[in-house]
């Protein structure tokens, strides 16, 4: 390794560790050791909501991880990808180890009450059943995943799809909505 390589790779360290420690001001937010947070990522604990990362998560440019009063619980080992957003209202999203989120997904942990046509959405109120994410699964680019889901252990949900039931360990589902297409072997 060359000096400007060294040099690059200990000001990236300095970076993460510093951005570490600013966050760690923040009482609603626990973080465990050997974590890599680039500047660009976005912690938000609105409302009194809290975020618990594990040991040894790597955390790209562009995230946004936003409680909504809720919770956003990460495990250990997990890698979340450019321009991924994560919500926690609620019951929150309880997200396992060795979890591979691709860039562009969309964690939703709530959805909007429509029932009554006389009275504007914005005003009808939401509901929230929480998301789980069970270890060792990867999801693929641009994933939506929504309120009330479960992602069985060692699944594979493909890129672009819509995730609105629970999904089977050790399977793979894609489309939109998305349907089991595989079992791992």
């Amino acid at each position: 390794m060359g000096i400007v390589q060294k040099f690059h790779y200990r000001l990236l360290q300095f970076q993460f560790n510093l951005r570490i420690k600013l966050l760690r001001l923040n009482k609603n937010i626990s973080i465990q050791n050997g974590n890599r947070i680039y500047s660009q990522a976005k912690f938000i604990t609105n409302y009194n909501g809290q975020i618990i990362i594990g040991n040894n998560n790597e955390f790209l440019f562009g995230i946004c991880l936003v409680t909504y009063g809720g919770s956003i619980k990460i495990g250990n080992n997990c890698s979340i990808n450019p321009y991924t957003v994560i919500y926690g209202h609620g019951k929150g999203t309880t997200i396992g180890d060795n979890v591979l989120i691709a860039g562009h997904c969309m964690i939703i942990s709530s959805n909007h009450n429509f029932g009554n046509k006389d009275v504007p959405i914005n005003q009808q109120g939401e509901t929230s059943r929480g998301i789980i994410i069970e270890d060792d699964v990867w999801l693929g680019a641009g994933v939506k995943i929504l309120d009330g889901v479960t992602i069985g252990k060692g699944s594979i949900v493909a890129a672009g799809s819509v995730v609105n039931k629970n999904i089977e360990p050790y399977s793979i589902y894609a489309g939109v909505p998305a349907k089991k297409i595989k079992t791992r072997n």
